[in-house]
């Protein structure tokens, strides 16, 4: 079966198409994405503008025929906290409705961690332990922790790589009172929602998702994306403290000419490693593994976990002119993080 996921993201917008069956790992057919900062289109109030609207409403709408041509047969569509957190989130995801095919869901952020946390579960395995799994997105920073396949705790809060930018570090390079004063902040939120953790014990493994930490990881010396998925990658407290130091001291342009920077991710390439730095030594970490799944396998995975149970014949075939793909109810999480 092949399944679309679109992934409507603070940074970009991106459409996966993956090839899978329950039971099966899934394996990437096809990409398609396109760099869209919804954040650069927020208003005095907060609400995204008509432009930054009709960017999202032409992407879904490209996204589509570009899953229909390449063989489809079932589309998830999910935002996370660029629309969710927007004055006018609700209005933008009833126009995409309504001008698109398209119906996008709004995840949570408790969405987004156990999501996340259960891709981090099944890459790894149950020989892994307790796990804890952080992960800096553009808008939010995710933490769960658990022994299960959803985790026992799981925290969002608004410590996005580029919010952080944006509201707190304006200078290109930014100023030593800046990063002090964001440094402070950061840790201030982290520190608290850390000792919440505590109760639930130590982690037996560690794992950073997001594109944040996977670039931290290759600056401070990790193997190259080129490399593949299985290569073992990992970043140390003490790596990640000296390039946090060096990454406060280069402009934009600079950062994006190190190993793993995009020049769309270098302006906040710096908040990331602030909020990556904070986390670990809130959780006393020393080193952790980057994993390669995140949000959007975990989704895949919950998907063909249901198909598993709801199939009873041949799977949903392509949709016909004018038809919209199947999406599936009850095939994500609740808001409480757990399945529904």
């Amino acid at each position: 079966m092949r399944l679309g996921v679109l992934d409507i993201g603070s940074n970009t917008v991106h459409l996966l198409l993956v090839d899978a069956h329950p039971g099966a790992r899934p394996v990437s057919f096809a990409s398609h994405k396109r760099p869209l900062q919804l954040v650069s289109y927020l208003d005095a109030d907060g609400a995204i503008s008509e432009a930054g609207q009709e960017e999202l409403i032409g992407f879904v709408n490209e996204a589509w025929n570009f899953a229909r041509r390449h063989g489809a047969q079932d589309l998830l569509a999910f935002s996370t906290s660029a629309i969710r957190e927007s004055a006018n989130g609700a209005e933008v995801l009833a126009r995409v409705q309504r001008e698109t095919p398209v119906r996008l869901e709004e995840l949570s952020g408790g969405d987004e961690a156990a999501m996340t946390f259960l891709a981090v579960r099944r890459w790894y395995g149950w020989g892994a332990g307790s796990i804890l799994d952080l992960d800096i997105g553009g808008g939010s920073f995710e933490m769960a922790l658990g022994q299960d396949e959803l985790p026992e705790i799981a925290r969002s809060l608004p410590l996005g790589a580029g919010r952080l930018t944006r509201d707190w570090l304006p200078e290109d390079p930014p100023s030593p009172k800046s990063i002090k004063k964001l440094r402070k902040y950061i840790r201030g939120m982290v520190g608290e929602a850390a000792e919440e953790f505590s109760a639930f014990g130590r982690p037996d493994l560690v794992a950073g998702t997001s594109k944040t930490f996977r670039s931290l990881a290759r600056i401070a010396g990790a193997a190259p994306s080129a490399a593949g998925p299985f290569v073992p990658r990992v970043l140390t407290l003490e790596d990640l403290s000296l390039w946090t130091k060096r990454l406060g001291a280069l402009s934009a342009r600079d950062r994006a000419g190190l190993d793993g920077v995009s020049a769309l991710r270098a302006p906040q390439m710096l908040a990331g490693a602030l909020v990556a730095q904070a986390a670990m030594e809130a959780f006393d970490v020393q080193s952790l593994k980057i994993c390669p799944w995140a949000l959007r396998e975990g989704l895949i995975l919950r998907r063909f976990d249901t198909l598993r149970f709801e199939t009873t014949g041949d799977l949903p075939r392509g949709p016909a002119e004018g038809e919209e793909f199947l999406v599936a109810a009850g095939a994500g999480p609740s808001s409480n993080g757990k399945p529904t």
